[in-house]
């Protein structure tokens, strides 16, 4: 019988990696062969038991994903209903239904049935993955082969692509990126691509990668000091737009403060459960602020992502620091826990060498 490795929550805080058939296909499923895995603290706090909602027990985790299409199933045609084998593709996690309020409105990220590859359903963290018949639609073939580590980051990138397209970014914007993580980075990035001048804050650690991804000033400044380096910046005017991409609820009210009159503010960071956070009502007020808050992405935003990095209009390539073999996927998980680097990529034995 024909087997893989597979990386599995056996409990919360049990990750496994054992030998398991390769999943059977079904005559409207599509087998993927991975090539290669990058991981984000959500794995990280998957694995380790601090999330557990949404979580089934035994699945295999990893949700940013580059494959090749393998196998097809017997009912579907090759080509046309799905990318035929040998097709380098992309894997947005996200399983939308379709047909709940959020779906029928043009926002399928934030699906009231939502489930996710490497959450609910069987993630990339293993040799094959099986794509079953309702999440056909997530399989984004690529403009042209590109390494896949950087193919796996369309996830990440969708995500940040849903919040910028929907923010006021143009050429000569100054943009405020709070955060200075992969997905901080990935938003330096972006608003670059859109001609934009950027500030980046965050740990003195990552400043030097944010000036790689074109920000014009780091600072590893906060509060008070923060805004009036902002204001410096800016000539007292403040930032066009602020984007929080780190999970720090302080960080909302010194928002307010660096961004200027008619200024936009994106929660882009999810915060932990429960938290709570002041903003002075009169500076949202008196500037008039507008305040937008984005999640997970749609299979657009998904298509849109895998467009940029495979025709290289977006260069990610500088986050992706290490690179483990899945049998090292313990390693792995433990280099994304120390801030070792950037992005972290595990590959199947078979791809790592390439």
């Amino acid at each position: 019988m024909e087997s893989m490795l597979a990386a599995s929550l056996r409990s919360p805080g049990a990750l496994v990696l054992d030998e398991r058939p390769i999943p059977t296909l079904g005559p409207r499923d599509v087998l993927l062969s991975v090539e290669a895995t990058t991981l984000c603290g959500t794995d990280l706090r998957i694995a380790t038991g601090q999330k557990t909602n949404g979580v089934t027990p035994g699945v295999v985790l990893g949700h940013e994903i580059a494959a090749r299409v393998w196998r097809v199933g017997s009912d579907l045609t090759a080509g046309v209903d799905v990318p035929a084998p040998g097709t380098q593709v992309g894997l947005a996690p996200e399983i939308a239904c379709g047909h709940c309020a959020p779906c029928t409105s043009g926002r399928s990220n934030v699906c009231a049935n939502m489930r996710l590859f490497g959450t609910g359903v069987d993630g990339a963290l293993a040799d094959f993955i099986l794509v079953p018949e309702e999440a056909l639609a997530c399989i984004t073939p690529v403009a042209r082969e590109i390494a896949p580590p950087h193919l796996a980051l369309a996830e990440p990138l969708s995500c940040c692509l849903r919040a910028t397209t929907r923010l006021p970014i143009e050429s000569n914007s100054r943009v405020l990126v709070l955060g200075t993580g992969p997905i901080g980075l990935i938003h330096c990035a972006l608003a670059v691509s859109a001609g934009a001048r950027v500030m980046a804050c965050g740990r003195q650690a990552r400043l030097e990668p944010a000036r790689a991804m074109g920000a014009e000033l780091t600072t590893g400044t906060q509060g008070e000091d923060l805004v009036r380096e902002v204001m410096t910046w800016t000539d007292g005017v403040g930032a066009d737009v602020v984007i929080i991409a780190v999970g720090a609820p302080a960080l909302v009210s010194i928002a307010a403060q660096c961004a200027r009159i008619g200024g936009h503010i994106s929660f882009f960071a999810g915060f932990p459960a429960g938290a709570m956070t002041q903003i002075d009502p009169n500076l949202v007020h008196y500037r008039e602020l507008t305040i937008s808050g984005s999640a997970n992405a749609t299979l657009d935003d998904y298509t849109a992502a895998v467009e940029a990095l495979s025709s290289g209009r977006i260069n990610l390539s500088p986050l992706i620091t290490h690179e483990y073999e899945l049998s090292d996927v313990s390693d792995a998980l433990n280099a994304v826990r120390t801030r070792a680097g950037l992005k972290v990529a595990v590959r199947p034995k078979s791809f790592a060498a390439l």
